[in-house]
């Protein structure tokens, strides 16, 4: 037998640390994934949804229109191939091709329903989606056909938006002590865009409702910080916080901030914890749109994280900027002039001003909170007593 002395190298105790610490991190991140999930569960209920709405998101354009059943996620008819939407005479040619897709799907599931043994492939794929010598489904699914249009180049443009906000919105609910998770759902709302409006009068990045949003934030004729990305997203995280602690979980919570508040409340009495909800419940409101968000922003955080992980991908960095509080109401022009800043620079920083303020018909309020673009070092600034120029 050969026996080796080791001699105790002088490196030893740093190797030992080292070792240490990465397995230190390697538990911290395991238990990190742990408790995601224990706060964002994927209950085996929603597995055929989220993977519906990550094909939405990552696989299908707005060039493509997925025809599906509406209860039963998994259940994918076919794949209508669109126009450009920016084509001349776009909408009347896509609805065309959605109306003969969904007559040709209707036609198919009548045969079937009859009775009548598949003949064709798309036939046989179809028939392959129920389970068999059970005609009565194929009645009840004729009439349950809905179209998804597809997602993936919004929302990759989306994700490429999101570099310039997700580090700073992850903060904000930190620091409020919620799940920094909570910071991909604008992907849902508005593939972050801070310009978003809904037909339903939503706006922003978070989509605030205008009576909402005067709950959480200042929305008049002069300012609606809806339109401010950091404004809104403290407000959705005051509102999302006020709906876990209600509602006593994520699932609940989000599906709140499509659904309402009360109507959750209403749905957890009647119904029970979410997967119950998810599964039966069906009154009032509560119809697709709500039952299918938790499951929206859990595909949206995961094709989310995959894009970002790919360190080729193109995301717009944050932008360094500065605040100032007025301590007294002041013209665009004058601020501008101040702090030598352009009229689109102002606006941009500023989405929150509305058009009477930024023509200056009206004065920029006291107490707004003006973003500004970073201060070199050096550079002068004004004089908050006097409103003068002084060097920083």
């Amino acid at each position: 037998m050969v026996a080796f002395h080791l001699q105790r190298s002088p490196l030893l105790p740093l190797i030992y640390a080292l070792a240490a610490l990465c397995l230190s991190l390697a538990w911290s991140s395991a238990v990190s994934c742990v408790l995601a999930a224990e706060k964002f569960p994927f209950y085996p209920c929603l597995q055929a949804n989220v993977k519906f709405w990550e094909d939405v998101y990552s696989r299908y354009s707005t060039r493509q229109g997925i025809l599906h059943d509406t209860d039963d996620l998994s259940r994918v008819y076919a794949i209508v191939d669109l126009v450009d939407w920016e084509t001349m005479d776009a909408a009347r040619i896509n609805s065309d091709r959605i109306k003969a897709a969904r007559e040709r799907v209707s036609d198919i599931l009548t045969r079937l329903s009859a009775g009548a043994p598949p003949r064709t492939a798309e036939e046989r794929r179809i028939a392959g989606l129920f389970p068999p010598r059970q005609h009565t489904v194929y009645r009840e699914a004729r009439e349950n056909i809905r179209l998804q249009l597809g997602q993936s180049d919004r929302f990759h443009e989306g994700v490429i938006r999101s570099g310039k906000y997700l580090t700073q919105f992850k903060r904000i609910f930190v620091a409020q002590g919620l799940p920094p998770e909570l910071a991909y759902l604008p992907h849902v709302e508005s593939s972050f865009n801070p310009k978003a409006q809904s037909k339903a009068g939503a706006a922003g990045l978070w989509q605030f409702t205008r009576s909402t949003g005067k709950e959480y934030m200042t929305v008049n004729e002069l300012i609606d910080e809806r339109y401010d990305p950091y404004v809104s997203t403290q407000a959705a995280a005051r509102l999302l916080k006020g709906n876990y602690e209600l509602l006593q979980t994520w699932p609940l919570a989000i599906t709140a901030y499509n659904h309402g508040r009360t109507g959750m409340l209403r749905a957890v009495r009647e119904a029970g914890g979410y997967e119950n909800i998810f599964r039966s419940y069906d009154q009032g409101s509560f119809k697709f749109a709500s039952r299918n968000f938790y499951s929206e922003f859990l595909a949206a955080a995961r094709v989310a994280i995959r894009m970002g992980n790919n360190l080729r991908f193109p995301i717009e960095r944050p932008e360094e900027t500065r605040t100032v509080r007025l301590t007294q109401d002041m013209s665009v022009h004058r601020l501008r002039t101040l702090y030598s800043v352009s009229a689109d620079t102002f606006s941009r920083l500023n989405p929150a001003l509305l058009s009477p303020v930024l023509k200056g018909e009206q004065a920029v309020p006291q107490g707004f909170q003006v973003r500004l673009p970073a201060e070199p070092r050096g550079k002068i600034r004004p004089n908050r007593r006097s409103g003068q120029p002084t060097r920083a």
